[in-house]
């Protein structure tokens, strides 16, 4: 047998100590370094074939480099595909991670019933009896999808010589352990372990790999940080469990961009996809309402139409209150001054609350205009038109700013319905063939001149 040691790991970070100290010197946490006792590794568990041993890499020129387009598949579910960039790569692991709850082992069952490939569902979670509750109540039937319970990943690659698929879904990472490495299931050593052996797996056989990883207090992906490092694409699925909607963005994609998300709404039969998310961000009303205004926003490629709120009222308790759901609450305190600065709205002594609904974070400046809207619609207690909408950044000296990607923006409103679009005289409208009426302003006294004339 081979010969241990004693190894002392911090359980926030993973960095590894020779000693135990109270606090880790890689990320500043007290009491995380644990002890774990680590054997040296016999044998791999997925190991190379004779051909890939005796091939021998050589340095080439960049020239010299054959290009191989990356194989890709579709998942059938569009949402899912957008964010990875096209769909699955072959021999690309994928690691999803989320809240408790939050929807992932659904999301991954509902794909996994969807692909027509043989799709191998490994969870070390839930028995065999649930899965088959879960997959009734998603009202989806697939044959070529094969469940399997189990935790040891050398269990788990005997049942891949056997079954050969061409997808593998792992449920959770944390739960899987080798017999290469004498630690419990969910600690630094065996989450590292495993997933190296799943990525070496993965490359060698070209087969997707899809995992879910559980999360910690902080939000981040537990276990150690080289984990996200080693895969190729990391999503978070986030959302409020209070609310039906699901956000899947990408934090890392080495197939495609970072930039675009997918959106779904959690239903007693799965997960629907929403292909017009608009329609989640903009609430229903009978009358018009002051204090509100559309703005429209951009994430990655996707325009979106989101609604801002906002409430003004007199200070009661003597100093007032500025708070934001969903926006930056030092850029409200930029906007209130450029307000009563350039414009002469006396804001200094008034309760500001601004909200953008649907439980979204929006970071786009293009949305200040909108914000700048509702903001003097509460003030002066006089509703905006629900036909108009905004995209324009304000500046510190009261100029309203251009925005990137205009022309998606405007096109996007005219798809909604939109009559009016206000934005800034600046930007460079490529199309002049737009139904829609385009409002341009330079400052913020013309747009209060246009909106409450």
């Amino acid at each position: 047998m081979a010969k241990t040691k004693t190894t002392f790991f911090c359980q926030n970070c993973g960095t590894q100590h020779a000693k135990w100290t109270g606090q880790c010197y890689a990320c500043k946490e007290w009491n995380t370094i644990v002890e774990e006792v680590v054997q040296k590794e016999e044998k791999r568990s997925w190991k190379s074939s004779t051909d890939t041993q005796k091939r021998v890499t050589k340095p080439l020129r960049v020239e010299d480099i054959q290009l191989n387009p990356e194989e890709r598949f579709g998942t059938k579910n569009q949402e899912l595909d957008t964010v990875l960039g096209g769909g699955l790569v072959k021999g690309a692991v994928v690691l999803l991670g989320g809240e408790p709850g939050i929807g992932k082992s659904t999301l991954l069952l509902q794909i996994a019933l969807q692909i027509p490939q043989k799709v191998l569902y490994v969870s070390g979670e839930e028995s065999q009896s649930q899965i088959k509750m879960r997959a009734e109540r998603l009202d989806m039937k697939n044959s070529n999808c094969l469940i399997l319970t189990e935790t040891n990943t050398q269990q788990i690659f005997k049942n891949i010589e056997e079954v050969q698929p061409d997808v593998l879904v792992i449920d959770s990472i944390q739960t899987l352990h080798t017999n290469s490495i004498e630690a419990s299931p969910g600690s630094i050593s065996q989450i590292r372990e495993t997933s190296a052996e799943l990525i070496k797996f993965a490359k060698e056989t070209a087969t997707p790999v899809l995992l879910i990883g559980h999360i910690n207090k902080e939000g981040h992906i537990a276990g150690p940080k080289i984990l996200e490092h080693m895969v190729d694409v990391v999503l978070q699925f986030e959302g409020d469990r209070n609310h039906t909607y699901r956000i899947l963005r990408s934090q890392k994609n080495r197939f495609g961009s970072t930039a675009e998300l997918g959106i779904y709404e959690m239903l007693s039969d799965g997960l629907r996809e929403v292909s017009n998310p608009s329609e989640i961000l903009i609430s229903k009303k009978d009358a018009d309402l002051s204090g509100t205004a559309i703005a429209s926003t951009l994430e990655g490629i996707r325009p979106l139409m989101i609604e801002i709120q906002a409430l003004v009222s007199t200070a009661v308790y003597g100093t007032p209150q500025r708070t934001t759901t969903g926006y930056n609450l030092k850029r409200l305190h930029m906007i209130l001054a450029v307000l009563e600065k350039r414009a002469g709205f006396k804001l200094g002594a008034k309760d500001v609350f601004l909200n953008i609904t649907g439980g979204i974070q929006v970071d786009d400046p293009a949305i200040d205009l909108a914000v700048v809207a509702a903001i003097l619609s509460s003030n002066q207690d006089l509703a905006i038109n629900p036909d108009v909408c905004f995209a324009a950044e304000v500046g510190l000296a009261g100029e309203i700013r251009p925005v990137s990607k205009i022309d998606q923006r405007i096109t996007e409103a005219e798809k909604l319905g939109y009559k009016t679009f206000v934005t800034s005289k600046y930007n460079k409208i490529t199309s002049k063939n737009h139904s829609i009426k385009l409002i341009l302003v330079s400052k913020i006294e013309e747009a209060f001149a246009t909106l409450f004339a």
